[in-house]
């Protein structure tokens, strides 16, 4: 392989410019179709980044059909083309799904904290028949990201702030525009493993709601949050 030197990057928009660079050396022949591209730690290391930011940009790369990826083997490159240059401006230009994980990360525990002080049994009535067909479908060996977003809307609802309900509006809706979100989403959360995973953390937060207590509720969100992070961007 012909030795590559990336520049190193500074932007909270980490991976566009991770992005844009390794796109530029793929469509000058840089790198050929059928080439393997170097290996996520040197990457990390010649643009001076995390893992998060390049498995973004890798993401963002095999959306637009350049790369593919074979388990235990690499990423190769399979097209010097954009299939639509129009979706990769779209996709650039909204929220990052960084941005998406730090402001749940961030935000939902404190929502999570008012909604287990003031919600009402109506309130946890409707939590418990949303957790109950997130039982179900989880059962069925489906994952429903409607009926995530709407429990996730209905812990919102519960605090009785409408500040926290108009934020989690806002995410739900960045989620639903960024196609790298959801293409990374359905490669971690559909799995077995961490769809049971993931409705038991849902399990736990209405159980914290249904007792009103506000330091396990934030404790089970701050933990949740964190496994989704894990799940999206590291090892």
């Amino acid at each position: 392989m012909v030795p590559i030197k990336f520049n190193p990057v500074s932007s909270k928009k980490l991976y566009i410019q991770i992005y844009s660079q390794i796109l530029s050396q793929i469509q000058a022949g840089t790198f050929k179709v059928g080439d393997k591209l170097p290996a996520e730690r040197e990457l990390c290391e010649q643009f001076g980044v995390s893992r998060a930011p390049i498995r973004q940009a890798l993401s963002a790369l095999e959306l637009n059909g350049l790369i593919y990826s074979r388990q235990g083997e690499g990423v190769y490159v399979k097209s010097n083309q954009l299939a639509e240059e129009k979706k990769q401006s779209y996709m650039l230009e909204t929220v990052s799904p960084e941005d998406i994980v730090e402001a749940r990360m961030n935000i939902e525990p404190l929502i999570i904290k008012s909604a287990a002080l003031r919600a009402t049994e109506e309130d946890i009535e409707e939590l418990r028949a949303t957790i109950q067909q997130m039982e179900e479908e989880t059962n069925a060996g489906i994952y429903v990201p409607e009926t995530d977003e709407r429990l996730h809307n209905g812990i919102a609802k519960a605090s009785h702030n409408d500040l926290y309900i108009s934020f989690m509006s806002v995410i739900s809706n960045a989620m639903k525009q960024q196609e790298m979100w959801s293409f990374i989403r359905d490669r971690t959360v559909t799995r077995p493993d961490y769809r049971d995973e993931h409705f038991h953390d849902h399990k736990l937060l209405i159980q914290a709601i249904e007792e009103h207590n506000e330091k396990e509720a934030v404790k089970v969100m701050t933990t949740h949050m964190q496994s989704l992070y894990d799940r999206y961007w590291k090892d």
